[in-house]
């Protein structure tokens, strides 16, 4: 009751700024400067978001107050110009810039609807069962699938949960901690895979000719992806929680409640076929994987003569995975019906089933896309690179340390990693010297802060695609998540400290993995001590 009293109060008080502008605003017709615009108060709308979904554990309504807040800001706090700011620069912006997104999600939604139908699902749950005997083995699969389709986070989010869904459900894993392994896996891989989008994206923000290779050279210095993914493999070989994590992981257990609290962000149930082969969830992913592929170096222009990793470079993602998707679907139905495990009747009512199981994903990130778009008519990036500029002089050992801090604010708060690069990518370039080893590990530190910031923002579209791909109510993924993310954080701020002097990742790496693991050790032993 407390918790929608706060919201209530918050929303009320939003309406009355909108109601209560002064006239004069209100009157005064024109463009004019946004007096809030490279200020502190560009960050507050996101911020104002984030505060609200956690502590009223209710997303919607949080993102719609944070657009509200912003569009306000933008608009000098004239009611007509704000919602033309949240309508025209904030939601129909958000669907129209990202439409490829959410028609992949319907049709990934599609493909798995009938990999369900088909029994293509309960097959290979009963194939796990048999094969995967253990809760550690459940989670270090979902971990290496995670790692091998290193192409996409959405991609990874999104297949990895229709996948493991069965198998972590057998084990009894908690839907937040599969969404975690989800999440903690898809861009810290992306973030270190010289062939993905997200190298592509790196590639576009840096110099002409030398973003692939800062790229590849920031790999081993990227401690927070690499740190990621030794936290979590370590975790599930220590069979300990923490956090709010260890509720979930316990009522998973002991009651096989997979959710512990929120809304069950369940499929709807169907009866499987019995006719249904694990061929038959491999085969509709395979061709996926090899397609989308295939359709984002198209899309990058392979066709035309471009290089493999030039064409991934050049590639669009909104355009590619939709592309590649809508075929792997049309094959989908083809061979399900050609199987006879069910009537094309059958297939085509599969269809819309998996657009309903994506309109919460949908919703969230259109909600979200809208949020940062008024984050963008406020002029974030102007603000924090005039921050940057400043900290440059007499920090350079620093630096690092720093940009790390200041990525994971920005990602944090527009719950994007790729504006993050965007916006800091050139001022990490200007500030440090051409070649030297300190330009390599102020862009690690860029990325790393990047995809720690983005894996923990309520509203990244990552971590909106993990709780989907999950099927974990968004905020329980969230908090649950934080925890770990925020460890992992902590010690790569500290090994970036140690990098701005010793610059040499083949003594800071060994350093790192170390204290990752002597960390989980305290922890395993404090958390033991008090149970």
């Amino acid at each position: 009751m407390k918790r929608k009293n706060i919201l209530f109060t918050i929303c009320t008080a939003v309406l009355m700024l909108f109601v209560l502008c002064p006239m004069a605003a209100f009157a005064e017709g024109g463009e004019e400067a946004v007096k809030l615009a490279g200020t502190f108060w560009s960050l507050v709308p996101p911020v104002i978001a984030i505060a609200l979904a956690l502590i009223t554990k209710e997303v919607y309504s949080s993102l719609f107050v944070g657009i509200v807040v912003g569009g306000l800001f933008a608009a000098n706090f004239r009611p007509i110009k704000a919602v033309d700011n949240i309508v025209s620069e904030g939601i129909i912006a958000a669907v129209s810039g990202i439409a490829g997104i959410f028609v992949f999600l319907v049709v990934l939604g599609g493909i798995v609807a009938l990999v369900n139908k088909a029994g293509g699902s309960a097959a290979f749950g009963k194939w796990a069962k048999e094969n995967i005997k253990t809760r550690v083995g459940a989670m270090l699969a979902t971990f290496l699938l995670g790692v091998l389709i290193f192409i996409d986070d959405y991609f990874n989010c999104l297949t990895v949960g229709s996948v493991m869904r069965p198998v972590t459900d057998a084990h009894k894993i908690s839907r937040a901690k599969l969404s975690y392994l989800i999440d903690a896996t898809a861009a810290p891989i992306c973030m270190i895979a010289p062939i993905s989008s997200w190298a592509a994206a790196v590639s576009e923000f840096a110099p002409e000719g030398q973003g692939l290779s800062l790229f590849i050279k920031a790999i081993p210095y990227n401690f927070y992806s690499l740190l990621t993914l030794v936290f979590i493999i370590a975790l599930a070989v220590m069979k300990f929680d923490y956090g709010p994590m260890a509720l979930h992981e316990k009522n998973a257990i002991e009651k096989g409640d997979l959710y512990t609290c929120g809304d069950r962000v369940e499929s709807e149930q169907v009866v499987p076929s019995s006719k249904g082969k694990v061929i038959d969830l491999v085969l509709p992913i395979l061709v996926l994987i090899i397609i989308c592929v295939f359709a984002l170096v198209y899309v990058g222009g392979i066709m035309d003569g471009a290089s493999f990793v030039d064409a991934f470079s050049n590639t669009d993602a909104t355009v590619g995975l939709p592309w590649g998707g809508l075929i792997a679907l049309v094959f989908t139905i083809i061979y399900m019906v050609a199987r006879r495990v069910m009537t094309f009747k059958e297939a085509m009512d599969c269809v819309p089933k998996g657009f309903i199981a994506m309109v919460p994903a949908i919703t969230i990130l259109t909600m979200a896309t809208s949020l940062k778009n008024m984050t963008g008519l406020l002029g974030a990036d102007a603000y924090v690179a005039g921050l940057m500029d400043g900290a440059a002089a007499g920090l350079a050992n620093f630096l690092p340390a720093i940009i790390f801090l200041v990525a994971c604010f920005l990602a944090f708060s527009t719950g994007t990693s790729w504006g993050t690069f965007g916006i800091l990518i050139p001022i990490v370039v200007a500030i440090f010297p051409e070649g030297s080893e300190i330009l390599i590990i102020g862009m690690s530190a860029c990325l790393a802060g990047a995809v720690c910031g983005d894996h923990c923002s309520p509203i990244s579209d990552t971590t909106i695609m993990s709780s989907a791909g999950g099927e974990c109510n968004h905020i329980n993924h969230v908090s649950t998540q934080l925890p770990y993310a925020i460890s992992v954080a902590a010690i790569s701020f500290v090994m970036y400290l140690l990098a701005g002097v010793v610059q040499n990742w083949a003594i800071l790496l060994p350093i790192g993995v170390v204290a990752t693991i002597a960390f989980l050790f305290v922890v395993k032993a404090i958390t033991k001590k008090k149970a």
